[in-house]
């Protein structure tokens, strides 16, 4: 299961974990995803989606049309 946002694209990213004595060790910031039930009215159906907490945000504020809209010209849905 792939952890990135069908809305904004987030996906994870690499960074160090650091001990006190200042070792950096790699490790992965996953970004927080939720799957998510939104219902469409203009196609008038639900639709299930794997969104992060700014994806819900977003949908919140411009319409769930709009942004499945946005997400599919720029290919994060198919």
């Amino acid at each position: 299961m792939s952890r990135i946002c069908q809305i904004t694209g987030k996906r994870p990213i690499t960074g160090h974990r650091v001990s006190h004595s200042n070792i950096k060790t790699n490790r992965w910031f996953y970004p927080n995803i939720q799957t998510k039930k939104f219902f469409v009215p203009e196609e008038n159906r639900w639709i299930t989606l794997k969104v992060s907490t700014k994806g819900i945000r977003t949908i919140n504020k411009k319409g769930i049309y709009a942004c499945i809209q946005d997400a599919r010209k720029k290919g994060f849905i198919k």
